[in-house]
């Protein structure tokens, strides 16, 4: 039995987003708890030269989204970037997700030979439409979506793995 390229992506990227959004709002709950502002928790990072758990955050969805809109030749829904809350950044998944929701498996499958171009710093980069979303889109979400993880948890958020996966 073959799987889709819309059944690779969307419970995949769904199920991430939402475990994401969840682990955010046990963040939050916890800045609560031990009394410091949630803004330790959207600028913590792992190490210097990483991106913040905003910005982690704001990767994630673009993969979510751009990655769905390339597959299903739509337009990429633009976001400003500009979350500085552990709210605002749980909205703009809501968003993302609510984005996903209009993409029909019509759309996106079939289109494992489609030609795929993103614009890069280096240069452009090509993919089919299943080297695109096994090679790129996939590997990128669930590393942003992981390094968010790691950062709550290292900063002291009670989170498992069963929260990752969106078990909860």
């Amino acid at each position: 039995m073959s799987i889709s390229m819309y059944g690779v992506l969307m419970p995949m990227a769904k199920t991430l987003l939402t475990a994401l959004s969840a682990n955010l709002q046990k963040g939050a709950d916890h800045a609560k708890a031990k009394g410091f502002d949630e803004s330790v928790l959207v600028n913590s990072r792992l190490a210097p030269d990483m991106f913040a758990l905003a910005r982690q955050v704001q990767i994630a969805t673009d993969q979510a989204k751009g990655g769905a809109a390339r597959l299903a030749g739509v337009e990429i829904p633009a976001y400003a970037d500009d979350e500085t809350t552990i709210e605002a950044l749980q909205a703009r998944i809501a968003k993302t997700i609510a984005f996903l929701d209009t993409i029909k498996p019509a759309q996106i499958n079939g289109s494992e030979e489609k030609p795929i171009v993103l614009k890069m710093r280096a240069g452009d980069v090509a993919f089919t439409g299943q080297g695109y979303l096994i090679g790129f889109v996939i590997p990128n979400l669930t590393f942003h979506c992981t390094t968010a993880y790691n950062i709550l948890r290292h900063n002291g958020v009670e989170i498992g793995k069963r929260d990752f996966l969106g078990a909860n």
